[in-house]
Formats: structure tokens, C-alpha cells, sequence
């Protein structure tokens, strides 16, 4: 056997165990190949709904009254802690009284006086009333007479009034609550000269917390949009006191207040283009205070079949909304959506989707268009925390 050929026959061999070694490898390459990645899905969640539309505003007081002096007069005591809750006639301040009780006394005396002299007024005009039927008395005397009695009645009406006046100034004296509510600050210490009316000076506030207002504005849109579907029957009128809304807190996911909507203003603003709205709440528990922010859900449709899903499934692609879905053979499938607000924690899905779609909701980072994937059983839930009251 030539070299040649013996090189030959080597060549062969090793290229044939080349080739083996090839086909070993992506044998084994294949049954190291790991499964498409794993992802949960889950069919939408079908219920019916009413939209809520979210407005910001504030709380502010159902009543507020600044609490003023009636009488002039050094203040004298103060009956109150400031900030505490004051009912209606609590005793808040007094004002020296002494000179107001005298001038009562001075009262009652005038008008014992006024009545002396109205019955010693009656008693000579009876006198005169016998005599000038005899002609003892000249008619131009009975006249004088009569006329002292119409001045005595006009002292003792006058007097009256004085005494009325000294006894409502000295009840002034001591300044009550008018409404139950929270008292502010004292605005005047102890010993200091205050006014009466007509400048009277203010002592400190009062605001009625239970019920209490949240105050709001609403888009000239927004308030057109509940005109129309009012005036077709759609929903109810927002003017009729009806229109049961939903509130929370800056610091509160769910919905834990109640109230209704009790106030729309009579016209828009235009520099603004909006409208003042106010609903009323209650507040048993005087936990909201006048000030704080507040967001407030009001309905915003009327009841209709929605799909949602968590709001985690909806991904963004520049303008658009995408969700991905799984088909039959455990493709991924994006779906272009359009997506409407937030309820209950979950997203309200409007066009794109159906009920009966496999609807990735958790891995999403590891689903790629087009690409398998293991899809995992999973279930779209009502978040807790959204729905307790």
C-alpha cells in the first residue's frame, strides 16, 4: 500500500469521525435545549361597572361664624380650652358686667318712676273726667290732663325698653356658642378692652365639622357630558341631590368615605372654564378637618359589561396601549387596546380584547411577539384593600 493512498484512507477516517462528533453534539445540544419560558395568564375579568371620574378638592366646613363682642367692655374671663369642641350656648367669654348690671338697675328704677307718674297721670285724668261733665273743670284742663296721661304712657313704654335693653346687654355680657362645632384660638386675652357693635371685635372662630363639605371643580366638558347623559335619561341629574359619590384621602388607596353631591354653581367660571361642585359627608367621628385634600369618584357612566384586567398587563409602545395574549399553541400575541380608567385596582380594557383571551398578567419581562412561551393558569382579582369601605 502506497503513502498516498494510506494518507487517504486517514483523511477519510478522520472526517467521518468529525461528522460523528458533529451529530453527537447537537444531540446533546438539542436535549439540553431548555423549555420556552414560563408565564402566568389569565382570562379577563368580566363584570358590570359604572365609570368613576376623579375630581381633586378640598374640605371645608359646613358652617363657619366668627364669634364678635355685642357690648363694649374689658374681658373679663375666658371659658374655653382653645381647639376644643364647643356645643351650641357653651359660655366661651364673659365681659366685666358691673357696669351693665348697673345701668339694669338704673332701668328697673326709671321704670318705676314711669309707672308713678302714668298712674298719678291716670288718677287726675279720672278726676277731671267727673268734674267737667258739672262744668267744675274747664274742657281745657281735661285736655291737659289727658294729654299728661298720653306722655306717661309713652315714659312707661320708653322705660320699658330701656330695661329690655339693659338686660339684653348684660346677657351680652357673656358670649355663647351658636353651633356646635370646633372652637379656634382665643383672639383677645384677658383684660383687654373690647368693642361692641358696629365694630365689634372678633374674639375667635368656629367651624361645624359633622356633616362636612368637599368642595371641587369640574371641565365645562365634563359638566356638558353630564347634562346630555341627564337629559336622556341616562343617569341622574347632578342637580337633584342625589348623586351618591366616593371619596378618600391623599394618604388611602380605597374608597372609605361616602357622600352626595348637593351643589353645582349657577355659572362657569370663564376664566377658568370650569365649575364649582360640592358634595356633602358625614363626619361622626370629626376625623376630616376643614383644608385637607381629598380626591373624590363620581359615576361617570351608566351600568355596562366591562373587561379588566391588572393594570401591570397594559404596556406602553410609544402612543399606543399593548397587551399580550397567548394563542392555542403558546404564541405570543400583542394585542393593540384601548384602555379606559382605573377600577377597583384593576384597568377597564374598552377595545382590543375579549373575555376569552389568555391574557398575560405576570412575566411579562420574559414574553417576546411571536416567541413560545409555557403558559402558567393564574386568575384576575378584585384587589382587597380596593374594595373595603
Amino acid at each position: 500500500m502506497t503513502t498516498r493512498r494510506i494518507w487517504r484512507i486517514g483523511a477519510a477516517f478522520a472526517a467521518l469521525t468529525a461528522l460523528a462528533a458533529c451529530g453527537e453534539d447537537d444531540q446533546q445540544q438539542a436535549e439540553a435545549a431548555p423549555p420556552p419560558p414560563a408565564v402566568t395568564v389569565a382570562k379577563p375579568l368580566v363584570q358590570e361597572i359604572v365609570d368613576r371620574d376623579e375630581f381633586t378638592g378640598r374640605f371645608n366646613p359646613y358652617a363657619i361664624v366668627d364669634v364678635r363682642a355685642r357690648v363694649s367692655g374689658y374681658l373679663d374671663q375666658i371659658a374655653f380650652t382653645d381647639g376644643q369642641m364647643v356645643k351650641k350656648g357653651d359660655l366661651l367669654f364673659v365681659i366685666d358686667q358691673r357696669p351693665f348690671r348697673n345701668a339694669l338697675q338704673e332701668a328697673e328704677a326709671n321704670l318705676v318712676s314711669a309707672r308713678a307718674r302714668q298712674q298719678l297721670a291716670a288718677t287726675d285724668l279720672e278726676r277731671s273726667r267727673a268734674l267737667v261733665s258739672s262744668s267744675a273743670v274747664a274742657k281745657a284742663t281735661f285736655d291737659q290732663r289727658l294729654q299728661d296721661k298720653q306722655v306717661a304712657d309713652a315714659g312707661v313704654q320708653s322705660a320699658e325698653a330701656e330695661l329690655a335693653k339693659a338686660k339684653l346687654d348684660l346677657e351680652f355680657t357673656e358670649v355663647r356658642a351658636p353651633l356646635d362645632g370646633r372652637i379656634s384660638r382665643r383672639l383677645v386675652d384677658v383684660g383687654n378692652l373690647v368693642a361692641g357693635e358696629p365694630s365689634a371685635t372678633i374674639l375667635t372662630t368656629i367651624v361645624a365639622l359633622d356633616p362636612i363639605y368637599f368642595d371641587f371643580d369640574m371641565s365645562e366638558s365634563e359638566f356638558l357630558a353630564y347634562s346630555r347623559a341627564a337629559a336622556e335619561g341616562r343617569m341622574a341629574s347632578q342637580r337633584d341631590g342625589k348623586v351618591e359619590v366616593s371619596l378618600r384621602l391623599p394618604d388611602e388607596q380605597n374608597w372609605s368615605l361616602k357622600g352626595t353631591l348637593d351643589f353645582l354653581d349657577n355659572r362657569i367660571d370663564p376664566a377658568s372654564g370650569t365649575l364649582r361642585a360640592r358634595a356633602i359627608v358625614a363626619n361622626p367621628d370629626l376625623f376630616l378637618t376643614p383644608g385637607q385634600f381629598g380626591r373624590l369618584g363620581m359615576p361617570g357612566s351608566e351600568p355596562y359589561q366591562a373587561i379588566l384586567v391588572p393594570d401591570r398587563a397594559v404596556l406602553s409602545d410609544q402612543a399606543r396601549k399593548l397587551i399580550m395574549t397567548v394563542d392555542a399553541e403558546g404564541v405570543v400575541q400583542p394585542k393593540v387596546v384601548r384602555i379606559g380608567p382605573l377600577h377597583d385596582g384593576l384597568r377597564v380594557v374598552r377595545q382590543g380584547i375579549t373575555g376569552q383571551d389568555d391574557v398575560i398578567v405576570d412575566g411579562l419581562v420574559r414574553a417576546r411577539p411571536g416567541a413560545k412561551v409555557t403558559p402558567e393558569a393564574g386568575k384576575v382579582e378584585v384587589e382587597v384593600a380596593a374594595t373595603e369601605n
